[in-house]
């Protein structure tokens, strides 16, 4: 996993915030050592920082999962801009909020956003739970991601383990095997439980985060200026490539899909995917055969134009688009339901997933 990305962790444990003794086979100066060095060299000027309003805290941790901090800051602070309450978020509509989550990736993350927000003003009131147990009930939030606003929002002493922290614990402990498989994994979870310090828990998460984004990334790790380096199996051992062992290989399945851009000369038709799905409530060109598309929208081309495809890869396949551009009679009529006819000019910033991003990008580069 990139550098400074976050994802969602979900596996069944006991709950974090028992009593959580630090284990005495383990030596303090991990703990310690991480806490100081947050004090004086983490980082402490992050938008959603010195702050305790779950809200914000909730957004940015959301944000996180699976995507760089570099690209999250600019899309939180429009985000919180838009959407400044858990109550006026929860009092738009989904396409406005798919709308300003565009180009971040991983779409379920935006539409969990909306319910949980909704959740919480229907059920809680408007008034955040701050316990790590009520917290994972809400849609989209995970242990992990429960921990970290419980700790920063209400001060619980609760346990974090996200892709940057397993990696740091990876190479920190020499713990063997793919943290994705359920026993890494738990062991894992055991591991950071029994590291908690019984204080100072913001410094020692926040360090935590700091350090697997900043010095232990996944390549070419700072050893030099990390804190617990004189601590660290990998550094003894020059391991630090081989740890965390990386996700065995497979093959990415390929898929194909066309994808038909239809014109008028100055405005672009595009079509909301279902809720659900890939890019669920974004909008995208029809996709299907051209002149069957076409005909289905009851649309007569002016002309045809088969585009470079291009490719793009998702957690779970790649996909080479088939990008066809189809010109028709200014003004046409679209009967179906869920259709937009949108300026050219402005499709790109439109709520459309990234790789459709970047052909209409192409199209109205060629247009102009």
């Amino acid at each position: 996993m990139p550098a400074g990305k976050r994802r969602i962790i979900r596996a069944p444990h006991l709950h974090v915030e028992a009593d959580l003794s630090v284990d005495s086979s383990i030596s303090p100066a991990f703990t310690e050592s991480l806490i100081a060095w947050q004090k004086s060299a983490g980082r402490h000027d992050l938008p959603w920082q010195k702050t305790r309003d779950p809200y914000r805290i909730w957004l940015s941790e959301i944000m996180l999962q699976q995507t760089q901090v570099s690209t999250v800051i600019p899309y939180f602070q429009r985000f919180l801009a838009r959407f400044p309450t858990v109550e006026t978020l929860a009092e738009a509509q989904l396409d406005v909020v798919i709308e300003h989550w565009a180009g971040l990736g991983y779409y379920a993350r935006a539409r969990n956003l909306h319910r949980c927000a909704r959740e919480i003003v229907a059920v809680h009131a408007g008034k955040w739970p701050n316990s790590v147990a009520q917290l994972t009930s809400l849609p989209g939030i995970g242990r992990s991601t429960a921990a970290a606003i419980a700790t920063f929002a209400f001060g619980r002493r609760a346990t974090i383990l996200d892709g940057n922290v397993k990696r740091v614990l990876c190479r920190q402990f020499a713990v063997e095997g793919f943290p994705g498989q359920a026993a890494v994994d738990r062991e894992l979870w055991a591991l950071a439980e029994r590291l908690l310090p019984e204080s100072d828990i913001e410094a020692y998460t926040q360090g935590l985060m700091d350090l697997g984004a900043t010095l232990c990334t996944r390549r070419q790790p700072r050893c030099g200026a990390c804190p617990v380096a004189a601590g660290c199996a990998a550094r003894r051992t020059e391991r630090q490539a081989e740890l965390p062992t990386p996700r065995p290989r497979t093959r990415l399945p390929e898929r194909r899909a066309t994808f038909v851009f239809i014109s008028d000369g100055t405005r672009l038709l595009l079509e909301r995917r279902p809720t659900s799905g890939l890019w669920g409530g974004l909008l995208v060109p029809p996709e299907g055969e051209a002149s069957r598309v076409l005909a289905r929208l009851g649309l007569i081309g002016a002309s045809v134009r088969v585009l470079q495809p291009l490719r793009h890869s998702f957690t779970h396949f790649r996909l080479t688009l088939e990008p066809v551009l189809c010109r028709v009679s200014p003004s046409p009529k679209a009967c179906e339901p869920g259709l937009e006819w949108i300026a050219l000019a402005n499709a790109a910033r439109a709520g459309v997933p990234t790789p459709i991003r970047k052909l209409i990008d192409q199209i109205a580069a060629t247009t102009n």
